[in-house]
């Protein structure tokens, strides 16, 4: 589901002539003057100045990806400048006036940094829940440009975009390919790669540069990551610990988090004994629905079994999800209760940006005695 919701593009021809060529006349040589990339958890790009020149380095786009380089320069300085020949994978003029996003993990850092009225296309908008974001699809100002997938690059082409911040879970989406040949960097994002809560949300850091506005992007992230070592510290004060099962069955398949997961990551700062916690998966492990039960039947809270939102509805869906401890005492919670107006899941969009919020909700249901005041945002009771 995570990515259905990712989607689309952007570009601009503004600086056509410049941006997405990897040479160009020499005029100045590049000033060097480097600072050290500034990023504390997220592992899949770096952010280094190099005199006038912002460095953006992306390191794991998706899993087994090639390095990505990419060099944002003022605008009024972009001309005056050369670069040598192939060492940017993109060269991309800022402050951005026009962009296209591609995945729904985009919108919020995008919204935080004050700049949704700068995109102006997202494949499948009905994924999108941001009611902010949602206004300027109704009104017109972000484009629908169909699958991201399968990108509609005429649509893209026309709307002139400066650049197309990318999701892509291999190489071989051919519609970027067609994008680039036209002059239009493409820009890979690999925030879902990340395992941690703090590396998701870090990548707020990866779109402040090219709108000028890195020290707000340091800001904002600076505040959730403070909230969040705020709370991992109250869960610490619990003096129980209780037994954890998550995911849930699809076509036959129980998928649980993998004891790396992001999922993981979180309920082990909420100070909960997660059943499977010793494994080494990143993603999700497939099981038999018969050996979940051997080991977490007596589970005392499950979280998230799949898309179903209520107890009939996980009854209905198999008679044997009646038989955990976590069912009978109505300890089921789930992400995917609250949706945008057009169905996307809200969780998906915002939770990635708020770890701090979602670590809360957690400590608040397996400890509500530590945050008595908390209301849950992102993950509630099944009713």
């Amino acid at each position: 589901m995570a990515t259905k919701q990712r989607s689309i593009l952007f570009l601009s021809f503004l600086l056509v002539g410049l941006m997405g060529c990897k040479h160009a006349e020499k005029k100045q040589p590049v000033q060097k003057n480097d600072t050290v990339s500034n990023i504390a958890h997220a592992t899949g790009f770096t952010v280094q100045h190099e005199g006038d020149i912002t460095v953006i380095e992306v390191s794991n786009a998706w899993p087994g990806a090639d390095n990505y380089k990419y060099a944002l320069v003022p605008k009024e300085k972009l001309a005056a400048m050369s670069f040598p020949r192939d060492a940017y994978d993109a060269i991309i003029g800022t402050p951005v006036e026009k962009v296209v996003l591609t995945s729904t993990t985009h919108i919020e850092p995008i919204k935080q940094l004050g700049e949704l009225p700068t995109v102006v296309g997202f494949p499948n908008t009905d994924y999108i829940s941001s009611p902010e974001a949602r206004k300027l699809v109704n009104s017109g100002q972000i484009q629908d440009l169909g699958m991201n997938d399968k990108l509609n690059t005429e649509m893209v082409l026309a709307l002139n975009p400066q650049l197309i911040v990318g999701f892509s879970i291999n190489n071989e989406n051919k519609a970027y390919d067609i994008i680039e040949k036209s002059g239009t960097p493409v820009v890979y994002n690999g925030d879902w790669v990340e395992h941690t809560p703090l590396g998701k949300a870090e990548w707020i850091k990866f779109f402040a540069p090219f709108f000028q506005k890195e020290a707000l992007g340091d800001s904002i992230f600076a505040s959730v990551e403070s909230s969040y070592k705020k709370a991992k510290e109250i869960a610490q004060k619990a003096k129980t610990k209780p037994t954890v099962l998550t995911g849930g069955l699809y076509k036959d398949v129980w998928y649980v988090a993998g004891g790396n997961s992001w999922m993981a990551k979180f309920l082990q700062d909420a100070n909960a004994d997660y059943i499977w916690s010793d494994t080494d998966e990143t993603g999700s492990i497939g099981l038999s629905l018969e050996s979940v039960l051997e080991k977490a039947q007596d589970a005392e809270y499950w979280f998230n079994p799949s898309a179903v939102t209520t107890y009939s509805e996980l009854a209905e869906a198999n008679t044997h999800h009646q038989q955990f401890d976590a069912f009978k005492t109505k300890h089921v919670y789930s992400n995917a209760i609250d949706k945008g107006e057009t169905g996307g899941l809200i969780f998906y969009e915002l939770a990635p940006h708020r770890p701090d919020v979602v670590l809360r909700d957690l400590i608040k249901i397996l400890h509500p005695e530590l945050l008595p005041e908390h209301e849950l945002q992102f993950i509630k009771p099944l009713p």
